[in-house]
């Protein structure tokens, strides 16, 4: 079986990369929506992810810009995706909506718009019906180099943030009344952050869709949140959880010739079955 997962390393050796980067970068912004109790925030944002990318591949469509090379790309679906996540996440940030409406409420409004409009603008388009599902079933292969650069900065740079500002996202994340107290901009900082989400689901989604993208984001903070005594442990334990049912994903998925999204989540979806049974027994 290992054998058999380094003698594909040649072929696949971009989207392990990108799968096990999309999970630490990921699972370091999970941890502040699994704290702040904005779990849900993250599937509406992958769905506003997903009406991006239908948008992006009707106006590619179009007369106007069938003469646009770079409109007929990849990278213009993952920015046009990324802009929708970011745009659904800025929405959902905001404490209320209009008229008072809850956040929650707003959250329910972007999830289920974004998913039904987004089935709506493809329904006449083979090819962006299949993409949809394509990207509701999660594939992660077909990952590239330029990928794996993009995941390896966007890391390093959430893992160094998180590094150099971890007692300020410690203190909004458990008491965003006393980060306000002393000083911080809490509606800033939020907006900040929301745009951030984003940002990263928006441009994981386009490359290992919903499935595991979703999963990364929530399962890893959960299962670290219920092994770890101390929030600063949690941003350790959450990346170290995504990395190694990631690694352990692709080898099983190589082997036994298995969607390796799936068998990712799957993954972290049992080991937080175990996160439970430990914290009950504690």
């Amino acid at each position: 079986m290992i054998a058999d997962f380094f003698n594909s390393w040649s072929l696949f050796h971009n989207t392990y990369l990108a799968g096990w980067l999309i999970g630490v970068l990921l699972s370091q912004v999970g941890v502040l929506v699994v704290a702040r109790d904005q779990i849900f925030l993250g599937a509406a944002v992958s769905q506003a992810s997903m009406l991006g990318i239908a948008v992006g591949m009707l106006g590619a469509s179009l007369s106007l810009l069938q003469s646009c090379a770079w409109c007929q790309s990849d990278a213009f679906l993952s920015v046009v995706g990324a802009g929708f996540a970011v745009l659904g996440a800025f929405v959902t940030s905001g404490r209320s909506g209009p008229k008072g409406e809850s956040r929650e409420a707003i959250t329910g409004w972007v999830f289920l718009g974004s998913a039904s409009l987004s089935i709506v603008l493809m329904a006449y388009s083979p090819h962006g019906m299949e993409e949809v599902h394509r990207l509701l079933s999660s594939t992660i292969i077909g990952a590239t180099r330029a990928d794996v650069l993009v995941f390896l900065l966007m890391t390093v740079a959430t893992v160094a943030a998180s590094v150099l500002m971890l007692p300020r996202l410690m203190l909004l994340a458990m008491d965003p009344e006393m980060a306000g107290a002393v000083g911080m901009r809490v509606a800033a900082w939020e907006r900040l952050l929301s745009v951030w989400l984003g940002l990263t689901v928006g441009i994981s989604l386009r490359v290992s869709g919903m499935i595991y993208t979703f999963g990364c984001l929530v399962l890893p903070a959960l299962v670290a949140k219920n092994l770890c005594r101390e929030v600063r442990s949690i941003f350790v334990v959450a990346p170290i959880v995504a990395v190694g049912c990631g690694v352990v994903a692709f080898v099983l998925a190589n082997h036994y010739d298995l969607p390796p999204g799936q068998v990712a989540a799957a993954l972290m979806a049992v080991l937080l079955c175990g996160a439970w049974g430990v914290r009950a027994m504690r």
